[in-house]
């Protein structure tokens, strides 16, 4: 109870009800898109596939990508989540669970402030703006992406560490935060040499450079081939710059031009401005250290072919976060920047301006136009027994993974379409996933006219079909 006087003390009582409201709302939309049957396999699906493996004991091989969940990017923090399904299986522990690590982003922000001496009516409109950051609201409607959870626990790293804490507690942290994406290996290094260089904490600097370091090779090298032998998947991402890992960075050396180029371009110019946009009111040149943290992720978005990497949409921006908005509090607790003649009242007008314009309520909205099938699609879900073999699209995906064997009908699932294996095939062929449409609308007739396979449930163009015995 004295621990928990304290903090209210710190922070503020209206400040852990701003946090509460925040994570209610967040939960609350990401939970209703899935319910509108709009949340997707990549990557609701494939998360809430491999927990559920997990917490019954079995290999968490996701059924439609054909690899071991540690063979994408070595996210060994999903074994401590698989305690919540033990408890109930369910998809909305993870909805839950970002909405929260997202909640306490802005808590954590707040604290910095307030550690750095900064008001607590400043700090709480710290806190605000961490929230109406257009990244945050849109990241919390794109399914499940465990990074989210390494934003506050960053943020407590970065506290931590400036408090002088224990560096057991510090370790502890990073360790979790190496765990929630191979990628932030290099985010942690990156914070390492930050630490050392600027913040002169060196026992907490190199504790981060060497943890960081020493997970980027043996997740790269060993983890990821172990359980994908393919190796690392995403780095085809960046074929023009070498065909391996130990290629891309030979030719950093030997042909700089073809990260200088990309890295120079107008598109990279425009990304970097949507990241700063939302801040810039917060930004000093004198307080930009903090941005040695986020050079990885940012260097990685603005080198990849993968266009959605450069959009304040996509989960690819979440490690920025925690250090903008570190750059953002020294700003303001050495009274520089914008904020000087904007005030409390100027940042939340600004902050709020970028949520209604860079925002992405399209992804919740979308799901009202398929209400009519609604009723259709839970009835034909619900036919489907536990065990069952499915075949389904990416919309549908979320609803029917907790089994061992889902199949998708093409994009984004890497496999071909094995029609073989199915015992119950669902379609909702009047409102299918855009990229597979004209394939699950074919389905259908197929399946129609195929002699093994009975259909089962026919309603607003909503099939079940069963394999037959």
């Amino acid at each position: 109870m004295r621990g928990i006087s304290r903090v209210h003390r710190y922070l503020g009582t209206r400040l852990l009800w701003d946090a509460a409201w925040v994570a209610l709302a967040l939960f609350i939309c990401s939970s209703l898109r899935h319910g509108l049957f709009k949340s997707t396999a990549m990557d609701l699906g494939f998360f809430d596939q491999a927990l559920y493996l997990i917490s019954r004991g079995q290999t968490p091989i996701i059924s439609f990508w054909g690899h071991h969940v540690l063979g994408g990017h070595g996210d060994y923090s999903l074994y401590l989540l698989a305690g919540f399904y033990h408890l109930w299986p369910d998809v909305h522990w993870l909805l839950a669970i970002q909405a929260l690590a997202l909640a306490l982003g802005g808590v954590m922000v707040a604290a910095l402030a307030r550690q750095q001496g900064i008001h607590p009516t400043t700090a709480r409109g710290l806190a605000l703006a961490f929230w109406c950051y257009p990244l945050v609201f849109n990241v919390n409607l794109f399914d499940f992406h465990p990074e989210v959870m390494a934003v506050p626990t960053l943020l407590a790293a970065i506290w931590l560490a400036r408090r002088g804490g224990t560096l057991l507690g510090f370790t502890g942290l990073l360790l979790f935060v190496l765990g929630c994406k191979a990628v932030l290996s290099l985010t942690v290094a990156a914070m390492g040499l930050w630490l050392l260089l600027f913040e002169k904490r060196p026992r907490y600097g190199g504790a981060a450079l060497g943890l960081g370091s020493v997970w980027f090779v043996l997740v790269t090298q060993v983890v990821i081939p172990r359980f994908r032998p393919d190796g690392v998947e995403a780095l085809f991402r960046y074929d023009y710059l070498g065909g391996s890992l130990g290629e891309i960075l030979l030719n950093l050396v030997r042909q700089p031009q073809l990260f200088w180029g990309k890295l120079f371009s107008g598109e990279s110019f425009v990304y970097v401005g949507l990241v700063l946009l939302p801040i810039v009111w917060g930004l000093s040149w004198r307080q930009l250290a903090p941005f040695l943290g986020l050079l990885p992720t940012l260097g990685l978005n603005l080198l990849a072919e993968h266009p959605l990497q450069r959009t304040l949409e996509h989960q690819y921006g979440v490690p920025l976060l925690p250090f903008l908005f570190v750059a953002v509090v020294d700003t303001l607790a050495a009274k520089g920047g914008l904020w000087r003649r904007l005030g409390n009242r100027g940042m939340m007008i600004w902050s709020l301006t970028a949520l209604l314009v860079l925002g992405n309520p399209n992804k919740l909205l979308r799901g009202f136009e398929g209400l009519e099938t609604w009723h259709a699609t839970r009835e034909a879900i619900a036919l489907v027994p536990a065990e069952a073999a499915v075949l389904t699209d990416n919309y549908l995906a979320p609803h029917l993974t907790h089994r061992q064997t889902l199949l998708l009908l093409g994009h984004p699932s890497p496999l071909p379409i094995d029609l073989e294996r199915p015992e119950y095939v669902v379609l909702n062929s009047r409102y299918p996933w855009r990229a597979t449409e004209e394939l699950a609308r074919g389905l259908v007739l197929h399946f129609l006219q195929d002699p093994q396979f009975e259909v089962q449930y026919q309603r607003y163009e909503v099939f079940v079909f069963r394999r037959r015995q």
